[in-house]
């Protein structure tokens, strides 16, 4: 969507809708017929569902509305009215829209309900909205106790399963966790894109060269910190000065500079980190060729 150079809004409104319509056959093709559950928001509206038979496409905007009323004060007003357009929007799906239900087989179910729940709730998080308001509540709930909001997220999840499997049984409840441990590792790759980037940081005492290399054969850019290097335990007063390379290569590219800085420097101190998303610079003109 970036190549054809669209307006924002229009290419969050296309994410949004195609992840309503990613969300609702995760539901009404897998899901829902098969009485199995999700974490977060939609996991406690696919419970409620279950156990009181409430209609699915109006109990899963009810649900959300609290949360989306502490997005508009945790986040801002206008995350708020696009995640409520796009609840509203999947509300709408799920009532009018049929879909086949796809299999009975409960690892199928389990799997494949994931990966689709995923990739509607990671297209609506790259629109700018979100389908599942439980980080928004984690969010809340986290500045006010002690707990992260990864595990204020799992105790939530936990207590859902629990329930699920008390009230359902423990088979399902079990398939339901593996529903949900697809659809978030699916979320994580649908946000990231397939070339996660990676921050390499590189201290040695051939920098020179090594900036040389990164740039006329890798093809990449770099950034030059000005600092010191030594203050060894035997030597702690001796240091000398030197350039801290740092560049950014996709995941693929890791052992490719980790081989070459080797061939240069075997003393060489090279460490890694996660980048969530990069964009711009050399990066840029890269994806654009």
């Amino acid at each position: 969507m970036k190549g054809l150079n669209l307006p924002h809004w229009l290419t969050d409104t296309l994410y949004t809708v195609a992840g309503i319509l990613f969300c609702g056959f995760a539901l009404k093709g897998f899901l829902v017929p098969n009485k199995f559950f999700d974490g977060g928001v939609t996991g406690i509206s696919l419970l409620l569902h279950e156990l009181y038979e409430l209609n699915i496409a109006y109990t899963i905007v009810l649900v959300n509305i609290p949360f989306i009323i502490m997005g508009a004060f945790q986040v801002n007003r206008k995350f708020a009215f696009r995640t409520l357009a796009a609840v509203i929007g999947l509300g709408l799906c799920l009532q009018f829209v049929h879909y086949p239900q796809i299999t009975s087989d409960k690892l199928l179910v389990s799997i494949f309900g994931g990966v689709f729940m995923g990739i509607g709730v990671g297209l609506a998080m790259r629109g700018g909205c979100a389908l599942d308001g439980i980080e928004v509540l984690a969010l809340y709930t986290g500045k006010r106790i002690s707990f992260t909001i990864s595990e204020i997220i799992l105790g939530i999840n936990i207590i859902i399963f629990l329930i699920a499997a008390l009230e359902l049984g423990l088979p399902t409840a079990l398939y339901s966790i593996l529903t949900y441990y697809t659809a978030s590792r699916t979320i994580n790759f649908v946000i990231e894109g397939l070339e996660e980037y990676t921050g390499v940081t590189i201290i040695s005492g051939q920098s020179q060269v090594i900036k040389e290399k990164l740039v006329m054969e890798l093809g990449r850019g770099i950034t030059v910190y000005k600092g010191e290097r030594g203050f060894l335990k035997e030597s702690f007063d001796i240091s000398q000065p030197v350039d801290i390379v740092f560049t950014v290569v996709t995941r693929l590219e890791v052992r490719r500079l980790r081989n070459m800085v080797h061939d240069i420097d075997e003393k060489a101190f090279v460490f890694t980190s996660s980048i969530k998303e990069a964009a711009g610079g050399v990066l840029k003109r890269r994806a654009r060729h």
